[in-house]
C-alpha cells in the first residue's frame, strides 16, 4: 500500500512540473478573468489545465518516452481547441486583427484562426514538445479565399509536417493539404519564409507576436 502511495506521489509531482507554464493560473488571474468575462470563464481555463494534466498522466501511464509524440497527442489538442466558438476579430474584439492569448480566448469563449493556432502551440509546449518541432504558420487557404493560420508539427527537421487546423479536426501531412499555400511561419525563437528552410530572422520581428508575449507575461504576474 505504501509503495502504491509513493508511486502516485511521484506521478503527481512529475506531472506538476508542467504547470510552471501558461496553465499555472494564479488566484489573481482567475479573479480577473471572472470579473472581465463572467463567472463561468475561470472554469474554461481550469478545464484547459485539467485536460493538459490528463494528457500528461495518460502519457505517463502508457510509459511514453518524453521525446516521443504521436498523432494521438496532436489530435487530442487539436480537437480540444476546435470546440471553442469561432468569431472574427472585428466581431469579437472590435478590431481588424487581434492575437488573443490562450487566457483571453478561453475567458471570452471565442477567437479566430490565429487564436486557435496559438492555443494549440502553447498546449503542445506544455506537453513537452520542443519549440523546434512547432511552427505557427500563416497560409492562404483556398477553401475560404482568405489569409489563414494553422499550427505545423515537424516530427524531424526535414519531415513533412502535420497540420493542426480549425477548418478540420482531421490532422493531415502538409503535402496532403493542397488547399493551403504557406506564406511564413514562426515559433518562440525564429521566423521562416514560405520554404521550410528559408530562415528570415527572429520571431520578435512580428509585432503582434511581441504584443502577445507581453500580454502573457502580464497575465503570469497577476
Amino acid at each position: 500500500m505504501l509503495q502504491i502511495k509513493l508511486i502516485v506521489i511521484v506521478v503527481l509531482l512529475s506531472s506538476s512540473l508542467v504547470f510552471a507554464g501558461v496553465v499555472d493560473f494564479s488566484p489573481g488571474l482567475l479573479r480577473y478573468v471572472s470579473a472581465k468575462w463572467g463567472s463561468e470563464a475561470p472554469s474554461r481555463l481550469q478545464n484547459w489545465r485539467d485536460s493538459v494534466l490528463q494528457r500528461v498522466r495518460a502519457r505517463h501511464e502508457n510509459q511514453t518516452p518524453s521525446a516521443v509524440f504521436s498523432r494521438d497527442d496532436l489530435q487530442y489538442i487539436n480537437t480540444l481547441w476546435n470546440k471553442i466558438p469561432y468569431y472574427t476579430d472585428l466581431k469579437h474584439w472590435g478590431v481588424d486583427d487581434y492575437w488573443a492569448t490562450p487566457v483571453e480566448m478561453l475567458g471570452s469563449n471565442g477567437g479566430d484562426c490565429e487564436d486557435y493556432a496559438i492555443g494549440k502551440y502553447f498546449s503542445l509546449k506544455e506537453l513537452g514538445i520542443p519549440v523546434a518541432k512547432l511552427r505557427i504558420t500563416y497560409v492562404r487557404a483556398q477553401s475560404i479565399s482568405e489569409p489563414h493560420m494553422v499550427l505545423a508539427y515537424y516530427p524531424s527537421p526535414d519531415a513533412d509536417p502535420y497540420i493542426l487546423d480549425i477548418l478540420t479536426d482531421k490532422i493531415l501531412p502538409a503535402s496532403q493539404r493542397t488547399d493551403l499555400e504557406p506564406v511564413y511561419s514562426f515559433n518562440d525563437e525564429d521566423l521562416w519564409a514560405a520554404g521550410a528552410f528559408s530562415y528570415k530572422g527572429k520571431s520578435s520581428q512580428i509585432r503582434l507576436w511581441r504584443e502577445l508575449l507581453e500580454k502573457m507575461d502580464k497575465e503570469s504576474q497577476m
